[in-house]
């Protein structure tokens, strides 16, 4: 199966799907979150910054809400954002593969 961006880009958002739903189980989790933006933001380019800045301020916004909020949008923005999300890192690898899996094959239609 060839996947084109927005094939990506709905399976980006899938993912997302998942991360805020653990983040509403774990809420905890949103300052791993907040550290593994850190650490990209140490590392990051000119490039990547203004996205990675943009991140921060969605998860230091009203107790990270709007973060969850921009993650599950249906927009071009989000799905740029979300190219560049620390919540997709929240997953485990388990998660991860299992909703890659489970996109893959609801969208096995070509």
């Amino acid at each position: 199966m060839s996947l084109q961006h927005s094939d990506l880009d709905r399976r980006s958002l899938a993912i997302h799907r998942l991360a805020v739903e653990k983040l509403k189980r774990e809420p905890a989790l949103l300052e791993r979150a907040r550290s593994i933006l850190a650490r990209w933001r140490e590392a990051s380019s000119s490039r990547t910054a203004p996205a990675l800045g943009e991140w921060q301020r969605l998860l230091d916004a009203d107790g990270g809400r709007d973060a969850l909020a921009v993650a599950l949008e249906d927009t071009e923005r989000a799905a740029q954002l979300r190219q560049s999300s620390p919540l997709a890192c929240l997953l485990t690898s388990q998660e991860r593969f299992a909703i890659i899996k489970q996109w893959r094959n609801s969208h096995a239609k070509a």
